[in-house]
């Protein structure tokens, strides 16, 4: 099992608040470290207030790197874009002198660009934080369930790798993604869950208990041994 700290906030904002101070810490303590730090930074609503905090920042951004833990296969001129959010929310202002590692490449397809976006990824430390969020299927990153690449995703020693997710009202019409693999994602000192609501507060619960990593595959990472798990819920 991961090492799991559980942190149930009353707020958003405060859910914030604690976000933003982790992530300064750790980043901060990478540099301490090893003069250098990552930070593998998921989309979505909930890290956004935690990332403009940090955009504004006095910080030794010049120090950090920042990725992705998944992208969708489009270009960052399009409105499904990871990278475009992460431009327009973390890599603003002082934060814009960080090294940021895009998941996107030239490739036609997510399997025919797996090998660059390998190479690059492996170039990099061990993270010292890594941002995850869930979707209401149980999904993490991009590992999204019974997904074609799913069962490689879970076993493979590489970093990341290609997906191509079932359409459904979560995925929407893009399936085809980059992802950390389980092995990627536990390449990282802490790792952070983000979850807000009742109905995300559910499906994580289901996903503590026994059963397919296929059906929810966020059971994956609850159940590795190596991964440093603090999950953060708001309402």
């Amino acid at each position: 099992m991961a090492n799991l700290t559980e942190q149930f906030f009353d707020s958003k904002a405060a859910m914030t608040e604690a976000l933003a101070k982790l992530l300064e810490a750790q980043l901060s303590q990478g540099i301490e470290q090893d003069g250098r730090a990552v930070l593998m930074v998921s989309g979505g609503s909930s890290p956004a207030p935690a990332y403009k905090y940090l955009a504004n920042l006095e910080f030794p951004w010049d120090k950090v790197s920042i990725a992705m833990v998944d992208e969708r296969w489009v270009d960052v001129s399009h409105d499904k874009s990871n990278e475009a959010f992460i431009n327009s929310t973390l890599l603003q202002n002082f934060a814009a002198k960080a090294n940021f590692v895009t998941m996107k490449n030239s490739a036609d397809s997510a399997v025919s660009g797996q090998a660059e976006c390998e190479k690059a990824y492996s170039e990099l430390k061990t993270a010292d934080v890594t941002i995850l969020g869930m979707g209401p299927d149980g999904h993490t990153a991009s590992l999204f369930p019974h997904a074609n690449g799913l069962e490689n995703g879970l076993n493979s020693t590489d970093k990341v790798c290609a997906i191509n997710a079932i359409e459904s009202e979560v995925t929407g019409s893009i399936t085809e993604r980059m992802s950390l693999t389980l092995s990627g994602i536990a390449n990282s000192q802490k790792v952070v869950l983000l979850i807000s609501g009742e109905e995300k507060k559910a499906v994580y619960e289901d996903a503590k208990t026994e059963g397919s990593e296929f059906d929810i595959p966020l059971r994956a990472v609850l159940a590795h041994p190596d991964i440093d798990l603090t999950v953060f819920w708001a309402p």
